[in-house]
C-alpha cells in the first residue's frame, strides 16, 4: 500500500530559487534510492485561519510563502529503507549539514509519515 511522507515549511520568497535548487537535488536523491515521487508546492491560495492553517502551523512571517511537499513510496517499509540510505548519503550531508545554511527555518518545519486512507 502507498506510503506518503508530508512537510509544510516557511520559505523567505527572497530565497525560493536557493529553495528550489536544494529541493531539486534532494528529490534526486530520495527517486536514486527509490521513492516513487517528489513533489514541492508553493502556496497560492491560502489563508489565514482563525484557529488554524498552513500559515499558522508554521509560524509565517512577513515575506515568506509556505511549501508544502510529500514523498511517495511503495510502502512504510520501503519509505524507512529509502530515508536510512538518503540520511547515510554523503551528498545529503553536503547539502544540509551543520555547516550548510538551508534556505528556510527548519525547526518550523512539519513533517510526518502517513498512510493511505481513500483513493478514488
Amino acid at each position: 500500500m502507498p506510503y506518503v511522507d508530508g512537510f509544510i515549511v516557511a520559505v523567505p520568497r527572497k530565497n525560493i530559487a536557493a529553495y528550489r535548487k536544494l529541493s531539486t537535488k534532494c528529490g534526486k536523491i530520495w527517486r536514486e534510492f527509490g521513492a516513487l515521487d517528489y513533489r514541492e508546492w508553493v502556496a497560492d491560495d491560502v489563508k489565514v485561519g482563525k484557529l488554524t492553517s498552513f500559515p499558522r502551523a508554521v509560524k509565517l512571517r512577513k515575506g515568506e510563502v509556505v511549501v508544502f511537499s510529500w514523498i511517495t513510496y511503495k510502502s512504510r517499509a520501503q519509505r524507512d529503507r529509502i530515508n536510512a540510505k538518503v540520511m547515510a548519503d554523503p551528498r545529503l550531508a553536503n547539502i544540509m549539514g551543520p555547516n550548510s545554511q538551508p534556505p528556510f527555518d527548519g525547526k518550523r518545519m512539519i513533517y510526518g509519515g502517513f498512510k493511505s486512507l481513500v483513493k478514488v
